[in-house]
């Protein structure tokens, strides 16, 4: 009580962080700088509790791809929200987005929903697991799936240790989730194969972002993947919950030209709300149904929120604009112009660097050499990164630590002033 009330002579954001030390640990909600309390957001703009203005380039880590109060997405959410905020049963607009789901993406026959994208994740894995009998799942270092105990192993090791090891990034997983794990190094084909072949009749599965996290994938690695996963009776699932939507209308799929077994989906079918799904084959996706494969092969999934309308609607109303003629080019065209940017002020300054990614999701690796995998970016200047950010916070960017997200609320004005906070953090370093 007395550290709560000293937290009243205080004022704007200073308030807020006294506040937030006192009931969440470290002081924040585990995802982002605690120090950084946002007030409200309009367009490609955010304003933090002192008032303070940034364009915002993490657009809530991925979902607000149209920019924050988008006023056609905000009259659908309207109208839902006086029809009912969340019913438990099935509701048309989660049955419309599913429509629009299969319509859209080439390896979704069925779709099933969730609220996050982690549990997305989780389902597609213990999914691949009930159809083919198999326990291993095959991930790669460095690839994110979420915060299940299975995406907890490799996913940030700071401990290098020899592939298919596993190393848990969290306190509180059993030893038994870490022997069902086979790690691979990303873009390492031959690499898979091996291990492929080192547990040959016991992988369910192989987990894997199109692009794993800003990494592209070199020319046949997905392919190969497919190849190998149809070769062996292995799922293959996308994790498309940050590309399913981004890159083009089909998802990394659709970009990329390979098509999975499943896929999960999130962040931008929500609109800026809650929802995820795992899409995917009707005969993967019938172990969620017991009446087509028993007891013993059904998948129990439920969720308070899945296929929430108010979700659905804000969905539906993000895909519709999306679908829109010329709105992937005009936002590849400002990543394009970004990227180019990045390049030419640290190139003027000599500073090693590499810039990965693709033009609607990308940054910049403090590194000499090309950039591959995990350990490549692990291997770049975390310090130089570090300053390069902060440089550009200070001048009004807001941006994740290792991502920039491209978008489609960005003006003339905004593409101005973040090239201008570019060139300025290339002269701090």
């Amino acid at each position: 009580m007395v550290q709560a009330a000293s937290s009243q002579s205080l004022s704007g954001a200073d308030h807020w962080r006294a506040r937030a030390a006192n009931v969440l640990p470290a002081a924040g909600f585990g995802n982002f700088d605690p120090s950084m309390i946002l007030a409200r957001g309009e367009g490609s703009r955010v304003w933090d509790e002192d008032g303070n203005e940034y364009i915002d380039l993490l657009i809530g880590s991925g979902p607000m791809i149209l920019g924050h109060g988008n006023p056609e997405v905000a009259e659908a959410v309207a109208e839902q929200m006086g029809k009912g905020l969340t019913f438990f049963t099935n509701n048309s607009a989660g049955i419309e987005l599913a429509e629009e789901i299969v319509e859209a993406v080439a390896c979704a026959e069925q779709v099933r929903y969730i609220s996050t994208g982690g549990e997305a994740d989780m389902y597609a894995m213990r999914l691949a697991r009930a159809f083919t009998g198999r326990h291993r799942i095959l991930k790669f270092e460095g690839g994110y799936h979420g915060m299940s105990a299975e995406a907890l192993m490799s996913l940030a090791p700071q401990k290098l240790v020899n592939f298919p090891n596993a190393v848990p990034d969290s306190a509180g997983i059993p030893k038994s989730v870490e022997e069902g794990m086979v790690i691979a190094p990303y873009n390492d084909l031959g690499a898979v194969r091996e291990l492929l072949d080192q547990f040959d009749g016991e992988v369910a599965g192989i987990i894997v972002e199109p692009l794993q996290r800003i990494i592209p994938p070199v020319e046949g690695f997905l392919a190969g993947l497919r190849e190998e996963a149809t070769r062996r009776g292995i799922v293959l699932i996308f994790d498309e919950v940050v590309t399913g939507f981004r890159f083009t209308y089909g998802g990394a799929q659709a970009y990329y030209g390979v098509e999975p077994d499943l896929c999960s989906l999130g962040k931008i079918i929500g609109g800026g709300f809650p929802l995820a799904a795992v899409a995917g084959r009707a005969d993967i996706m019938a172990h969620f149904d017991k009446a087509k494969v028993g007891a013993d092969g059904f998948a129990l999934q439920i969720g308070t929120l899945s296929g929430n309308p108010v979700a659905s609607v804000a969905g539906l109303k993000t895909m519709e604009i999306l679908r829109r003629d010329g709105m992937y080019d005009a936002m590849a065209a400002k990543g394009e112009v970004l990227m180019s940017t990045y390049g030419d002020a640290l190139g003027a300054k000599g500073i090693a660097h590499q810039i990965v990614g693709e033009p609607w999701l990308f940054d910049c690796v403090f590194s000499p050499r090309a950039i591959e995998d995990y350990r490549g970016v692990l291997g770049g200047d975390g310090d130089l990164a570090k300053a390069f950010n902060a440089s550009m916070r200070a001048s009004g960017i807001l941006k994740a630590d290792a991502k920039i997200y491209t978008h489609a609320a960005l003006t003339a004005a905004d593409m101005d002033q973040i090239q201008s906070a570019i060139h300025t953090a290339a002269r701090a370093l």
